[in-house]
Order: structure tokens, then C-alpha cells, then sequence
């Protein structure tokens, strides 16, 4: 098995970090400090560039490691289950992502549009719950999957990367909002696509073609078949559920489709689907090559299953190509971290920080497209210096808490990639009802949402993160179902519920909502 030594794994980030820095600085130097085009690139990034951002930010640890992984244990089954609900989790925006500029056309963050659309204070706080999560889970769940991979190539301590791989995306986001997260996203998509077009082609020819993968089509469980009952059920209805709900409870898209020009968002979305299917397609090959026994491919005893892939290219192609190969793994999972760490800023800087009500009437100015008087002009270049400035401060702060929680699932025995995958999609299921329906039900009301999105995190998450973690695969099924039942149940019902509100005499403060 080719590996690289410390010193060519260091040498490998700093030349990586040294061109994502002059690659911002060159392409996605920012105009001005305005939340629009720190948080929205004024608006205007057209389709090719948003579609490769919306496939490369999707493109992480479970594209590039678990799509792997589940067709080396669970072959055709595997990858059916992983890669079908991936790509119906983009393509619904095309859809949703007109749906809400033309409702919201100011907008920033998807939270910020429930408090508009339902005004609600503690549906508003509500919904930040998951979206803070995903974002601290998609920058830590990245983090240590690519730490975990440059470990077990060149033998740095996960511990001694992790910092590393939290500086490099953080660095170059810091410099101009989301432009910088939308450029180097197309360019660690080209990154993606050229490692996949040299790379599997090299490893398929040095297993002898086709032939050895096709025997691998059952993974190293001998699953029946593409539609395998058990697959399905352990693995496809939770995953079915919580990656097309991940990209609704997910800032990273919702910011990209208020970034995208207004008419380029369906076709955005739709090559965004297309680029990032040809990814985890390509890598599945890799699994199917390795749970095939005459291949010669072995994963080592405590290594985690996720790192098959990588595995597999170390032992069948030079250590040039494997170098290539980790190149491309790493563009991958830097991507999702810098959209993490740009979302979670405009979270921050939209629906935390608070505003007097002199900037709050400036903004509704603005938004309105109303001409701003002298005095109106000087307070919105105060508002602006320092929205700019909270989101950098919200940046850092996310990047701090996750590596605090990448450092934990480090600690954590028996804790890895495919545990993080897992609960990464834990907590989306529970506003992903309430999400469509607020864009296109008009009867939709605070408190159904209140009340059944609620439940759902209160009990429902707990009890999935615990039998992820018991591995307990019809416990894991059942709260999956439960948070997505209770959620839609909470907001169908509302009628019935005011009749319950009023019969008991208002028991939530109205005011509240």
C-alpha cells in the first residue's frame, strides 16, 4: 500500500491552503462590506458557478467516504440507497428555491423567512435549533473524516490535523463571505471531477476491468440485489428521510439559492444534481473492487470502514496518483466546510444579532428599494461595517465549537465517520414538513409548527441519536418516521388544536407568537 511520509502530508496542506487563499484573493475579492454581498454576492452568481457550488458543498464526507463504504458492505443496495435520496434531496430545490424569492426576495436565511412568513418569535428561536446543528455537525463531520483520511496515509495524529483543517477553509471564507466559499467551490468541483477522471479509470485497469467490480456487486455482506428488503429497511428509509430533509434544515442551500441569479436557480440546482452524482458513482466502483476478495484489497484491523477508498487506491496505483487521490478527497471535504462556516455566519449576523428599531426601519427601507435620506445612508454604513464584522466573529465561533465537537467523536470509542454521517441527518427531519408547507400552504399556522416540530426534537432526536449509537437498526427506523409524523401532524392538525387552545382558555401566552 502506497502511503506518503509527515513531511509530504504537510507539505501537501500548505501547498493546498497557499492556493485556496491566492484563488480567493484573485476570483472572489469582494466589491464592498454590505450583508449583501458578504452573505448573498449581491445576488448575481449565475448558474454554471452556483451549480457547481450547490454539487461541491454536497459533496462531503458522506459522498466522498460513506457512498464508498456502503458499496464495500452493502453493494448495489448500498449505493442505491445512498446516492437516489442524494440527488432528490438537490433537485426538490428547484422547486422550493423560486418558490422563496419570489416570496422573500430580500431574504438571507431560511429561519429569517419563517419569522416573516409565520410571526413567530418561538418558531423563529425553534427553527435555529437544527440549522446551528447541521452547520456544527457538517464543519466537524468534514473535519474529522479528512482527518481521519490524511491520518491514515501519512500517520499525523487526527488530533494534530483536526486544527489544521478548521484554519484552511475558515482562512479564505474570512476574506469575503460567501463569494469565496461560492468560487473555491467550483474550483475544488473541477478538483472533484479530474480526480475521479484519472483516478478510477487507473484502479479499474489495475484490477483487470469490469469483471472483478461486477463480483463485488454484493458487497461484503452478499446483499440480493439492488433492492435488497433488509438494505432498504435498516439503511435506505433513514437515509431516504434524513438527507432529503438535511437540505431543508440547511443554510449552506438556502444561501445559495438567495446568492443565484433569480432566474438561474432552477438550472442551478438541476446541474448542482447532475455534477454531484457523477462523484459518489465513480468512488462506489472503488467499494465494489474492494468487497471482492480476489482484488487482494484488506481493510485493516480498527480502521475505520469508511476509509476503504482510500485504502483501495493505495494498494492498486502508484503513490503519485494516490497523492492525486487525496488532493481531490480533500477539495471534497474542505467544500462543505467553508459553505458550514459561511452559513452559520449569516445565521448569525441575520437572526442572532439584534437590531434597534432606527436599523430595522433603514433595512425594511432598503429591501423596499426605497431612495434613503442622508441621515437614513449614514446609519445603514454603521449597520453594514458591523453586520460584516458579527459575521466574521460568527465564523470563528463555529469553527471553534466544531472542532470541539470533532474532538469529542475523536474520543469517543467506537465513534466514526458513518456515526457522524448518521447524525448529521438526525435532527433535519423534525422542520422539513413545516418547511414546504409554510411555501406553499397558506393555512399554516405558528403553533401547529410550534407544537409538532417541537416534539419531534424533544423526543424524537434523543431517541435516534441513542439507537444510532445502541445501534438498534428498528429503534433508528422508527424515530426517523416519528420526527417526520410528528412534525406534518403538529401543522395538519392546527384546527383542531385552536379548538383545544381555546377550550383551554389560551394555556400559551398569545402574545408569543
Amino acid at each position: 500500500m502506497a502511503m506518503l511520509t509527515p513531511e509530504q502530508g504537510f507539505l501537501l496542506l500548505g501547498a493546498f491552503w497557499l492556493f485556496m487563499l491566492l484563488a480567493t484573493q484573485i476570483f472572489a475579492k469582494r466589491k464592498e462590506d454590505s450583508r449583501e454581498e458578504f452573505l448573498a454576492a449581491k445576488r448575481h452568481i449565475p448558474w454554471w458557478m452556483g451549480g457547481a457550488s450547490v454539487a461541491a458543498s454536497w459533496t462531503w464526507a458522506g459522498a466522498l467516504l460513506v457512498s464508498t463504504q456502503m458499496s464495500y458492505e452493502k453493494g448495489l443496495a448500498g449505493l442505491f440507497w445512498f446516492l437516489v435520496p442524494n440527488i432528490i434531496a438537490l433537485g426538490i430545490f428547484f422547486f422550493l428555491g423560486p418558490r422563496i424569492r419570489e416570496m422573500f426576495a430580500h431574504g438571507f436565511t431560511l429561519p429569517q423567512y419563517i419569522s416573516h412568513r409565520l410571526g413567530s418569535p418561538l418558531v423563529h428561536k425553534l427553527y435555529l435549533i437544527p440549522f446551528f446543528f447541521g452547520q456544527v455537525i457538517a464543519v466537524a463531520f468534514n473535519v474529522f473524516a479528512a482527518s481521519t483520511l490524511i491520518s491514515v496515509l501519512t500517520g499525523i495524529s487526527v488530533a494534530v490535523l483536526m486544527p489544521i483543517l478548521v484554519l484552511i477553509p475558515l482562512s479564505y471564507t474570512l476574506l469575503s463571505g460567501v463569494r469565496s466559499s461560492i468560487v473555491t467551490d467550483f474550483m475544488q468541483m473541477v478538483i472533484l471531477l479530474a480526480g475521479v477522471i484519472v483516478v478510477i479509470p487507473l484502479a479499474v485497469a489495475a484490477v483487470g476491468g469490469f469483471g472483478p467490480i461486477e463480483a463485488g456487486f454484493g458487497g461484503t455482506s452478499h446483499t440480493s440485489g439492488m433492492f435488497d428488503p433488509e438494505v432498504a429497511f435498516a439503511f435506505g428509509i433513514v437515509t431516504s428521510i434524513g438527507l432529503i430533509s438535511q437540505t431543508l434544515s440547511d443554510q449552506q442551500y438556502w444561501q445559495r439559492v438567495f446568492a443565484i441569479k433569480k432566474e438561474d436557480v432552477p438550472k442551478a440546482f438541476l446541474f448542482g444534481a447532475f455534477l454531484f452524482a457523477v462523484v459518489p458513482l465513480g468512488l462506489s466502483l472503488l467499494g465494489f473492487m474492494a468487497a471482492n476478495p480476489a482484488t487482494g484489497v484488506s481493510l485493516p484491523a480498527g480502521t475505520d470502514p469508511s476509509m476503504i477508498g482510500i485504502l483501495t487506491v493505495s494498494s492498486l496505483v502508484p503513490a503519485a496518483i494516490t497523492m492525486v487521490f487525496v488532493v481531490m478527497l480533500m477539495a471534497g471535504l474542505c467544500s462543505p466546510a467553508d459553505s458550514g462556516i459561511s452559513a452559520a455566519a449569516s445565521l448569525w449576523v441575520t437572526d442572532v444579532i439584534p437590531y434597534s428599531s432606527e436599523e430595522k426601519r433603514v433595512m425594511a427601507l432598503q429591501d423596499g428599494e426605497k431612495k434613503l435620506s442622508e441621515q437614513d445612508e449614514a446609519v445603514m454604513q454603521k449597520l453594514e461595517r458591523r453586520a460584516v464584522l458579527q459575521t466574521r466573529v460568527g465564523m470563528v465561533v463555529l469553527s471553534v465549537v466544531a472542532l470541539a465537537v470533532a474532538y469529542l467523536s475523536y474520543a469517543i470509542a467506537g465513534f466514526g465517520v458513518k456515526q457522524l454521517f448518521l447524525l448529521s441527518i438526525s435532527i433535519a427531519a423534525c422542520i422539513s414538513v413545516p418547511t414546504v408547507l409554510s411555501l406553499y400552504w397558506e393555512g399554516l399556522k405558528a403553533k401547529g409548527v410550534f407544537i409538532g416540530s417541537g416534539i419531534a426534537i424533544a423526543i424524537g432526536m434523543p431517541a435516534f441519536i441513542y439507537f444510532n449509537w445502541a445501534n438498534n437498526a428498528p429503534m433508528i427506523v422508527a424515530s426517523s418516521v416519528f420526527m417526520l409524523v410528528a412534525s406534518a401532524a403538529g401543522c395538519l392538525l392546527t384546527p383542531s388544536l385552536e379548538r383545544l387552545w381555546n377550550g383551554g382558555k389560551g394555556f400559551i401566552n398569545k402574545s408569543k407568537w
